[in-house]
């Protein structure tokens, strides 16, 4: 009868080592998968999303007078490419006006379309808003975004900037029409600084525009 050849005494020692070794190994891979994992779900918080946030109560126009408000079309926002995307652009201004976008944050939409809700919820207030598929004769308000954009006058100082120009119209014809630039400080050299500079520059804008309207004729509602 054969016997089963056993290792020899110097072997039989090293197992409880090797087998351990291999536990260790095993743990340092699990480990590493796991770190992996988190370093991608890291990567994905960092992808950050922005609006233009509350509209602040001192920005918000003044309410019309008691009774029927007047008819406006607030078109939507025209912007050029650089700005009809998500992309927060930061300008260089003291390094060859050089721009750029933050690559872990982004606007939740394009800033045009962004500046067209905050238009028409503002404008609320003191008119009633139809969008240019109304089939309804009334003003049309057109809002051409030329800029919108983190400033750097230096590494560490920034400002959120707006440039546009709004032309009222009716039957196809200019009825008033002007240019607007706001500047707002920002809080801190980065993303989410830039962010709340525009938001309050946004602010100031559409304040701005409403004061405009208001002193203009609109036909008000029957």
């Amino acid at each position: 009868m054969s016997r089963t050849p056993r290792l020899p005494r110097s072997m039989q020692r090293a197992v409880p080592v090797l087998r351990a070794r291999f536990q260790a190994l095993l743990a340092a891979f699990a480990l590493g998968v796991l770190l992996t994992a988190c370093a991608g779900n890291a990567g994905s918080i960092n992808d950050v999303r922005y609006d233009l946030g509350l509209q602040s109560a001192q920005a918000a126009p003044a309410a019309a007078a008691p009774g029927a408000k007047p008819l406006l079309k607030v078109l939507a926002v025209v912007a050029p490419p650089p700005l009809d995307n998500d992309g927060i652009v930061y300008r260089m201004a003291f390094d060859s006006q050089r721009t750029a976008r933050y690559a872990e944050s982004r606007w939740a939409m394009s800033p045009a379309r962004l500046l067209t809700e905050r238009l028409r919820t503002s404008l609320g207030a003191q008119a009633t808003v139809l969008s240019g598929g109304d089939a309804v004769q009334a003003p049309m308000l057109k809002v051409e975004l030329y800029e919108f954009e983190q400033v750097f006058e230096s590494p560490t100082q920034s400002s959120g900037v707006l440039s546009a120009r709004a032309t009222l119209m009716q039957g196809g014809k200019v009825l008033a029409q002007r240019s607007f630039a706001t500047r707002a400080p920002a809080s801190t050299p980065d993303a989410a600084g830039g962010v709340r500079a525009l938001q309050a520059a946004s602010d100031d804008f559409v304040n701005q525009v409403g004061a405009w309207l208001g002193g203009q004729s609109l036909v008000r509602t029957p």
